[in-house]
């Protein structure tokens, strides 16, 4: 048994590294559920796939197709077992802290930014509040 044709050799590649082979994988196809009406409730086009040594589950139910939901399943799986595998490490988990790490900062420059205007706000409101005294006396 090999895995799907059409799935990217990129994602094939990072299996064999972790040493996902497709045997290992059960499918399973069931009635998904949720929005869509009855074409959802009674044609099983929900991909499950099981990696029997780590236990790791997954479902996909995204596309109408059972072929692209399937697709969708072997890539969620494989990154799924990386990122238990490789933990902090795995190319999705570097991705997600340096996206957590650049909103870090715009946060913080944002709060400088806001910093920055309400000090110059209360400058301009002191000078104002000078000139009113200056003229009541």
């Amino acid at each position: 048994m090999n895995f799907p044709q059409d799935l990217s050799p990129v994602i094939v590649e990072k299996a064999r590294e972790l040493g996902v082979k497709p045997e290992d994988i059960s499918e399973k196809f069931v009635v998904g559920g949720g929005k869509g009406g009855q074409k959802i409730n009674k044609t099983a086009s929900c991909a499950m796939l099981k990696h029997i040594p780590t236990g790791t589950t997954v479902k996909c139910q995204k596309h109408r197709e059972q072929s692209r939901n399937k697709l969708s399943a072997y890539k969620l799986l494989i990154l799924k077992i990386e990122d238990q595998v490789k933990g902090a490490k795995s190319d999705r988990a570097k991705r997600i802290f340096k996206l957590r790490k650049q909103k870090k900062k715009r946060s913080k420059r944002a709060k400088e930014k806001i910093l920055h205007d309400k000090s110059h706000r209360s400058a301009v409101k002191k000078q104002r509040a000078s000139v009113n005294i200056e003229r009541g006396d």
